[in-house]
């Protein structure tokens, strides 16, 4: 987990403090600091997890499609919703 820091910020100038306000004519803010490595994975992490879920997205959708526009004759409707659950089913085992 992400170490915090905790430190003052100025509202105005942006300056930053250690952990006690300023007793100046600024007007500090509570703010908490991160380090950038950790931030920069945890970005990392976040990228790859969404580029997962929408290509996993993408996949539901391309089989909603199939299904969503998929007529079977009247003597075939079994074999067709057969097929399209062994399609789910391996999008699901995914």
């Amino acid at each position: 987990m992400t170490e915090r820091y905790p430190a003052w910020q100025c509202v105005g100038c942006g300056r930053i403090d250690g952990p006690q306000p300023c007793v100046g004519i600024c007007r500090d803010r509570k703010v908490e600091l991160v380090d950038a490595t950790e931030l920069d994975r945890a970005n990392a992490r976040i990228a790859e997890l969404e580029h997962r879920a929408n290509a996993r997205i993408a996949e539901l959708e391309r089989l909603l499609q199939v299904l969503a526009h998929t007529t079977p004759h009247a003597d075939a409707w079994e074999r067709s919703w057969r097929e399209l659950q062994v399609r789910a089913r391996a999008v699901l085992r995914e």
